[in-house]
């Protein structure tokens, strides 16, 4: 298999869970500047959208859209429990949160990353927002359990996890929420994470 990422970007999401699996994979970075990959291909070519994850089978089929890809990753590898089962009530659960994590909480930080430079207003409503989506996460975990699903880490921790990480590049700080800085700390330490950052950090 192929990952097209981006570093840091929400397609480290599925690197940390490529490496939760224990499968051979290679990278391919795409470089934000020129819309070109490490090996010279035009990304618009593999994912005409544009952006990343996209993860290529060995079959040569090419999937796109991060919780898509991560599901498909659990549900091949239902032994590593990474998902619950299909049809199950915590599957359901699994994907509001996944679902959540793809379209509220990632949603809140384009802002950041899209609009330039931020007037003093826009940037309080940006912080506002985003914070709307921690209180939520925040209360997921409340229980005192390690991950947002109870005792065991699942695709929809890794996805969380990368894109809560954000808040620091753009500034956000995170002290109102510390059950969520725990969680980054906590999942920070995972080794899948730190092979994740080695990797994308070496390729840049």
């Amino acid at each position: 298999m192929k990952l097209y990422f981006k570093q840091g970007a929400c397609s480290k999401a599925t690197h940390i869970v490529l490496n939760e699996l224990g499968l051979e994979y290679s990278l391919d970075r795409v470089h934000p500047e020129t819309g070109l990959t490490a090996s010279g291909k035009d990304f618009k070519s593999i994912n005409p959208n544009g952006y990343v994850p996209a993860l290529e089978l060995e079959s040569g089929e090419v999937l796109t859209e991060g919780a898509a890809i991560l599901q498909f990753l659990a549900d091949q590898h239902m032994h590593a429990v990474l998902a619950p089962p299909v049809g199950s009530v915590e599957r359901a659960r699994s994907q509001s949160l996944l679902n959540f994590v793809s379209a509220e909480l990632h949603q809140a930080f384009k802002p950041f990353f899209s609009q330039g430079e931020l007037s003093e207003e826009e940037r309080a409503a940006a912080v506002a927002h985003v914070g709307s989506r921690f209180d939520y996460l925040e209360g997921k975990l409340a229980a005192g359990d390690d991950f947002l699903h109870g005792e065991a880490f699942t695709i929809s921790d890794a996805y969380a996890y990368v894109v809560l990480a954000w808040a620091g590049g753009v500034g956000v700080d995170t002290s109102p929420w510390p059950r969520i800085e725990a969680f980054l700390a906590r999942i920070g330490e995972r080794e899948s994470v730190q092979q994740a950052t080695a990797a994308e950090d070496a390729a840049a």
